[in-house]
């Protein structure tokens, strides 16, 4: 059984609250049609006015797709995590390699991960990309680099981020990135030293906030603080990779993967610590306590927290008319239990959770709404779907 729990809070004083319990997931023995029914489970009833829906293939054959982001001209970047960046036409769906990407290497759970398109792509060219990198002793860290799209290539690359220090541990890098208001959010994980996500002179388990071009604020929260590095914006996260802004009152939301249980939302404020390691709502792997509880004085208490984990991935909004019902929604995509999360978003944050795609038990990596309004997805390792109205 799978609990997904919506804490309402003023300020810092919680109450979690049950709401819906999850159906297993059935995994199909063989791999999913191209083009087959999107079931939306946990709707209140069959005669709620839902759309039908069905998920299309768009792209297949890509190795594990990690992260995606749309071009001005319809056309769609994607990364694969062995390292590579690649344009699907919007119209065709074809697929091209771009070059000059900077150098990664696949580790563990590493490798070329976010892709993130300038908002004023048509004048600058910037495209933004979060990656694995190794220092000579075989140790590895989260790199943010930015370039111009110069037709199939990227040029005039420039370093704008390495998350200190670099570790033998090949888990927990993170990362997402987003641009809001000139500022530029890099998410970096534990890195498998969950101590470290507590404290100010580690990037690890934080979240970043720089300038555009990597300089860092003088208003960021810790800037002038004995020890601490002046690129944390908050901190006490594990492994946060998704992140996206409120469409109506521009709060930063990031998703981040908890131990066994204990995936959270939570919505960012300057300075604050989201708790981790010494808060959680999950355990061990096999069991055992972590920390102290569920609840510590001076830490965020997480928005919304699944039990047991989805894997979550990347978080996205949605606030078009596509699909009938779902205006306002947040969409969370789980790796773990094969869906996207519908969030209902209300009054006070979010109301009852619908699951999409579970029928098809494809491990759902990244979430985007597209320029025609519709809903795309990094799903099973090697596809790019979208989510139409069905007949």
């Amino acid at each position: 059984m799978t609990y997904l729990y919506s804490i309402l809070r003023p300020g810092l004083v919680a109450a979690a609250i049950a709401l819906l319990p999850a159906c297993g997931v059935t995994r199909p023995s063989d791999e999913p049609p191209p083009v087959a029914p999107a079931q939306e489970s946990g709707l209140d009833s069959e005669a709620s006015g839902a759309p039908r829906l069905q998920m299309v293939t768009l792209a297949g054959g890509l190795d594990e797709p990690w992260g995606m982001a749309f071009l001005p001209d319809g056309n769609l970047l994607i990364t694969e995590q062995g390292g590579t960046l690649k344009r699907v036409d919007g119209t065709t769906y074809a697929v091209t390699e771009i070059s000059g990407v900077p150098a990664t290497v696949q580790a563990g759970q590493g490798g070329l991960m976010d892709v993130l398109v300038h908002p004023d792509f048509a004048d600058n060219g910037w495209v933004y990309l979060s990656y694995t990198v190794t220092d000579d002793s075989n140790r590895y860290s989260t790199r943010v680099s930015r370039a111009r799209l110069d037709g199939d290539a990227l040029v005039d690359v420039q370093d704008l981020f390495t998350a200190q220090p670099f570790f033998r541990e090949r888990r927990h890098f993170g990362s997402r990135l987003l641009l809001a208001d000139g500022y530029l959010y890099v998410t970096v994980g534990d890195r498998g030293n969950r101590e470290l996500a507590q404290r100010l002179d580690s990037h690890n388990g934080k979240v970043m906030r720089l300038f555009e071009d990597g300089r860092v604020p003088e208003d960021n929260p810790f800037v002038g603080t004995d020890g601490a590095l002046p690129e944390i914006w908050t901190y006490g996260h594990r492994n946060p990779q998704g992140m996206a802004r409120h469409p109506v009152n521009g709060s930063i939301w990031v998703t981040e993967h908890g131990p066994q249980g204990g995936d959270e939302l939570n919505v960012l404020k300057a300075g604050a610590n989201y708790g981790w390691p010494l808060v959680t709502y999950g355990e061990e792997y096999g069991g055992g306590a972590i920390g102290e509880g569920t609840h510590l004085e001076g830490t965020r208490q997480p928005l919304v927290y699944w039990v047991p984990s989805i894997g979550t991935g990347n978080l996205a909004f949605y606030t078009g008319d596509v699909y009938p019902g779902w205006q306002p929604s947040a969409l969370v995509s789980g790796l773990k239990l094969t869906r996207i999360s519908r969030l209902q978003l209300d009054a006070d944050g979010v109301g009852n959770e619908t699951r999409l795609l579970a029928n098809l038990g494809m491990r759902i990596r990244d979430v985007e709404i597209g320029p025609d309004g519709k809903l795309y997805a990094l799903a099973g390792g090697a596809r790019l779907i979208r989510i139409d109205l069905g007949r």
